[in-house]
């Protein structure tokens, strides 16, 4: 029985396509992509000349009852994005879900995505993280993601076009507060660079594809147990003025100085 292939395709060099990815996509009957324009230079590049569909977050919902149908009459279909992984901050996942719920058969043929990338080449260390693809438009969505995320002591890994870049820094920092954050920046291509920085500091070039690590906050420091008003008194009790200890309590909690700022005018 025919069935829907997820494949994986490079994220920057193309030489990272995998073999078995380049077996699947010179047998398929079609292949379903974000832009012909963008994927016919790999495809003409490996000799892949399945019939192309466009599918894309415009038209995913009428163009996935399409693929399946191919699929059911017999069809092999494969899908594809720009770069990496189909489903991850890309077209793919209501195809995937129809399938499952009609019993159509779907395999995955991984490749890589920035996401791994982009943490592999950080060296930041942690047991886990927590991924939002591409912020909101809206900075009362962004502000309500961001919060949820803020305590959890695990790095926040983002998507982020180039012109939103410096945007997106400050809206951490007043979400977060300060932190340091990893920059990844044209990952697998011959300028690919990591920059460490801070939110408070930001300072990074804007081009390229790129994608963000803001440091988790520590849980070891006993002194965050602790409500923030009493917080603030052990460091007000050791002699601090009122503006040095709200600034170490918001360091200390990596929350926003004016969340702190409020907790200090009450008492």
């Amino acid at each position: 029985m025919a069935k829907l292939y997820i494949v994986g395709t490079p994220i920057g060099n193309m030489s990272d396509i995998t073999l078995r990815a380049l077996e699947t996509l010179r047998s398929v009957d079609v292949i379903a992509c974000e832009d012909t324009r963008h994927s016919l230079p790999l495809l003409a590049k490996y000799d892949v000349h399945a019939k192309l569909v466009v599918y894309h977050k415009f038209n995913e919902q009428d163009c996935s009852d399409r693929l399946i149908e191919m699929i059911k009459n017999g069809q092999n279909v494969a899908i594809i994005t720009d770069a990496g992984m189909p489903s991850i901050s890309d077209p793919g996942a209501e195809v995937v879900a129809k399938c499952h719920a009609q019993g159509v058969e779907v395999e995955t043929v991984p490749g890589p995505t920035a996401l791994a990338t982009a943490i592999a080449l950080s060296g930041i260390k942690a047991s886990g993280f927590t991924f939002l693809g591409f912020l909101p438009e809206k900075t009362t969505d962004k502000t309500s993601i961001l919060s949820k995320c803020a305590n959890t002591g695990l790095p926040i890994v983002l998507y982020v076009a180039p012109h939103d870049l410096t945007k997106t820094a400050n809206t951490l920092l007043d979400v977060l507060g300060d932190r340091t954050v990893y920059v990844a920046r044209e990952l697998t291509k011959i300028h690919e660079s990591v920059t460490v920085t801070s939110l408070a500091n930001f300072e990074c070039e804007e081009r390229g594809e790129i994608v963000m690590i803001v440091d988790g906050i520590s849980s070891q420091n006993p002194l965050n147990a602790l409500s923030v008003a009493k917080h603030l008194s052990h460091y007000l009790n050791l002699g601090m003025d009122k503006k040095d200890a709200v600034k170490q309590v918001a360091k200390d909690r990596g929350i926003p100085k004016n969340e702190v700022y409020q907790q200090a005018i009450e008492m």
